[in-house]
């Protein structure tokens, strides 16, 4: 049992769990203003069932591929093996289905639809027969959704209007970084999804045209923040231009060179939500 949970526990990728608890705790308490059931319990799915669902099925319907990738096996991606294949995909229904039929019944129409829209990207990102992290160009805007998708929920069930320009501002932006933060991740991936006969929006366009449109992705994001209300996110935006375009000129044959970039944007995260946390939330809560 331990050795199961433990197995659990590596699949759901706890290295990434804020990136997507965070934008939904943060969208729905700046609306709100309050300390709430539907605060934590949002937060609580979107930090563990939520990963453990998307990543989960990935490693699931990804196994004979992730054999040959050789980031795998760490905190990049577990390897899974097929023993744990149908308790895995047990475990991530089951342990989300009572956060989400939660967040149904309090929510309304709009926070409903938006919920169960994300949860299906989240399924049709690697399930068998959908597959779309094997379509190009709609795989970088579907993992863009597994982190964009928590915010808008948070907006949409606390009652934000997201038709403000405002808002649409800063979803573009964040839209944009995930993306971005899609594509560069798939340049370190080109030989071993080749091999493997998976496509990418980088086995597509090649390693170096992949990184440059990330960094164009990037580069339209930081400006959206930049001419936003709250320019002063410029300073959580910007580092992630920069270390895409140290690989400005990376090719096919040295695509792997860029797991170095990648595993810079693990800092970068921390340090992008530090700026949110200390320029908006803290004068928010102590102000």
């Amino acid at each position: 049992m331990i050795d199961t949970i433990k197995k659990l526990f590596w699949v759901s990728r706890p290295i990434s769990w804020i990136n997507t608890a965070y934008p939904f705790a943060v969208a729905y308490f700046l609306v709100t203003r309050s300390f709430d059931a539907t605060l934590v319990v949002g937060t609580l799915f979107f930090l563990i069932p939520y990963n453990l669902l998307m990543y989960g099925i990935n490693d699931v319907f990804d196994y004979e591929s992730d054999l040959r990738n050789p980031r795998k096996g760490g905190i990049e991606g577990a390897l899974l093996e097929p023993r744990y294949h149908r308790l895995t995909v047990v475990a991530a229904v089951a342990s989300s289905m009572p956060f989400v039929l939660y967040l149904t019944f309090v929510g309304n129409s709009a926070s409903t639809g938006w919920l169960y829209l994300f949860l299906f990207t989240v399924i049709a990102y690697s399930a068998k027969g959908l597959r779309f992290k094997e379509k190009p160009f709609l795989d970088s805007l579907t993992s863009s959704s597994h982190f964009v998708g928590p915010m808008i929920f948070g907006l949409s069930i606390a009652g934000a209007n997201l038709a403000d320009p405002n808002l649409l501002m800063f979803i573009a932006a964040f839209s944009l970084w995930g993306i971005a933060s899609h594509a560069f991740g798939a340049v370190q991936d080109v030989k071993a999804d080749r091999e493997g006969s998976i496509s990418s929006i980088a086995t597509a366009i090649g390693a170096r045209a992949t990184t440059r449109f990330a960094w164009f992705a990037y580069l339209a994001a930081s400006l959206l923040v930049g001419f936003s209300s709250q320019p002063w996110l410029l300073l959580g935006a910007l580092p992630y231009v920069m270390v895409v375009g140290r690989f400005w000129n990376i090719t096919d044959e040295t695509c792997e060179n860029a797991n170095q970039g990648w595993k810079q944007f693990i800092k970068l995260n921390f340090f992008a939500g530090a700026v949110v946390t200390f320029c908006w939330l803290v004068p928010l809560v102590f102000g």
